[in-house]
C-alpha cells in the first residue's frame, strides 16, 4: 500500500496538488491592488452619480464585504485558460433608503446598476480591463486573462449602514492594527439583520439575499472538522475544474455535500479525500440543500442529469484514488491521479511512501483543532 498524502499537502516540500493550485504571491498582490482601485473608485465616483440621478439624501460612499471562496480561503488558481478564471467576489452595500426614496424598486436597482458602472468606466479604460454588463446579478470586470471581479450590489437598512460608515470611519482614523475597531466593524457587520439584506438585479429589481450565513456556516464547519477539510474542499474544486472545463457541481454545491460527511484522517489527506469522495455520492443521490436555507436544492439547480453526471465522476476518482492507496507501483499511482486531477497533482513517485494496511487502518480521525482567529474580515 502507498502514502500519497505527501502529494497532496506538506509543509516541506514544494510541488504538492495544493501548492500548484494555489495562486502565486504575485497573482494575490495583483488582486487585492485591483480590488482596492475599485473599491475607491466606487466610494468617490458612486455618490456622485446617484446624487445626479436624483437620489435626495447625503450621497454617500458604498460600504463593501468580500464573499466567496476569496473570503474562505478556498480560492483555487484557475486550471483551464480559457475559459476559467480566478473568481474574487466583492459586494457593495447603499442605505435601503435609495431603494424606497423613489418608490420604484425596480427602476431603483436599474439605477444603482448604472451609476456603478459609470462609475468604474475610467478606471476600466485606463487599467485596460474589460467591463462586463451582462451578469443578472453583479458587475464583472476582466483585471486578467486568468482573474475576475464580480460586485454584486446590496441595499441594507439605513440604521446598520450608519453604523458600519462609523466603524470604518474610526477604522480609518485609529488604525487597522486596533483590536477594539477591528471588533467594531465585525460586529457592526454581525448585528446586520438577514431578512433585511436585498441583492439588486438587473431583470427583477431586488430579492433578499445575504452572503454573510454561507460565509459564517463554512467558517463554523472549518473550526468544528479542521483545515484538513478545508485542504479537501480545495482537492474537490481542483477535480471538478480539471473534469469539467465549463459547468459541473458549483463550489458551495461541493461544501455543502462534503460537511455532513467528512471525517478528518491523521496527516493522510489522501485517505480522508477517499472517505469523502465516497460518501458524497450518496449525499448527491438523496439531494443537498443550501446550508443556511434549506428550501433551496442546490442539486435541483444543478438538474438531474448534471447530478448523475456529478456521481459518476466522483466514483472514478474514488475508483482511482482507491486503486492509487492500495498499489504497489508509485509511477502508476501518481499516473491514475494525474489523469484526475490533470497536470497540477504532481508525478513524483520516488515521494510517495509506501505504508501498511495496518498503518492506513490506524490512520483515525484526527480530533479537529480550531483555526486560528484572523484578524480582520474583508470588508470596508
Amino acid at each position: 500500500m502507498l502514502n500519497l498524502s505527501p502529494l497532496f499537502h506538506t509543509e516541506v516540500e514544494d510541488s504538492t496538488l495544493l501548492k500548484n493550485i494555489t495562486l502565486g504571491d504575485a497573482e494575490c498582490e495583483f488582486i487585492l491592488e485591483a480590488k482596492e482601485a475599485v473599491r475607491k473608485q466606487l466610494r468617490v465616483g458612486l455618490p456622485r452619480l446617484m446624487k445626479e440621478a436624483g437620489y435626495e439624501k447625503e450621497a454617500v460612499p458604498p460600504r463593501f464585504f468580500t464573499q466567496g471562496s476569496w473570503a474562505y480561503k478556498t480560492i483555487n488558481a484557475p486550471c483551464h485558460l480559457p475559459p476559467q478564471q480566478a473568481d474574487i467576489d466583492d459586494g457593495a452595500y447603499l442605505p435601503l433608503s435609495f431603494m424606497t426614496e423613489t418608490g420604484r424598486p425596480r427602476a431603483a436597482s436599474q439605477v444603482f446598476f448604472k451609476a456603478a458602472e459609470t462609475a468604474l468606466e475610467p478606471l476600466v479604460k485606463e487599467r485596460g480591463w474589460k467591463l462586463v454588463t451582462d451578469k443578472a446579478t453583479c458587475i464583472r470586470i476582466v483585471i486578467a486573462r486568468s482573474a475576475h471581479i464580480d460586485i454584486p450590489l446590496y441595499a441594507i437598512p439605513d440604521v446598520q449602514f450608519e453604523e458600519l460608515r462609523k466603524a470604518a470611519m474610526n477604522n480609518y482614523t485609529l488604525g487597522a492594527q486596533d483590536e477594539a475597531v477591528i471588533k467594531a466593524e465585525r460586529d457592526a457587520w454581525t448585528a446586520l439583520p438577514r431578512d433585511k439584506v436585498l441583492l439588486a438585479h438587473r431583470e427583477e429589481g431586488w430579492k433578499p439575499s445575504d452572503p454573510r450565513p454561507v460565509k459564517k456556516w463554512f467558517i463554523e464547519e472549518v473550526d468544528r472538522l479542521g483545515e484538513q477539510f478545508r485542504r479537501s474542499v480545495r482537492y474537490l474544486k481542483a477535480f471538478r475544474d480539471w473534469q469539467w472545463p465549463t459547468g459541473g457541481p458549483s463550489s458551495i454545491l461541493l461544501m455543502a455535500a462534503a460537511a455532513p460527511v467528512f471525517d478528518s484522517r491523521d496527516r493522510r489527506d489522501d485517505l480522508a479525500l477517499l472517505d469523502l469522495v465516497e460518501a458524497m455520492q450518496e449525499r448527491l443521490r438523496k439531494g443537498v440543500c443550501n446550508p443556511t436555507d434549506e428550501t433551496e436544492s442546490l442539486t435541483d439547480r444543478l438538474g438531474k442529469d448534471g447530478v448523475e453526471d456529478a456521481i459518476r465522476k466522483l466514483k472514478q476518482l474514488e475508483d482511482n484514488l482507491r486503486g492509487a492507496i492500495n498499489a504497489s507501483n508509485a509511477d502508476q499511482a501518481c499516473q491514475w491521479l494525474i489523469n484526475q486531477f490533470g497536470s497540477r497533482f504532481p508525478h513524483a513517485p520516488e515521494r510517495v511512501k509506501p505504508t501498511t494496511a495496518t498503518a492506513t487502518v490506524q490512520a483515525v480521525p484526527a480530533a479537529a483543532v480550531a483555526s486560528p482567529l484572523v484578524g480582520r474580515s474583508q470588508a470596508g
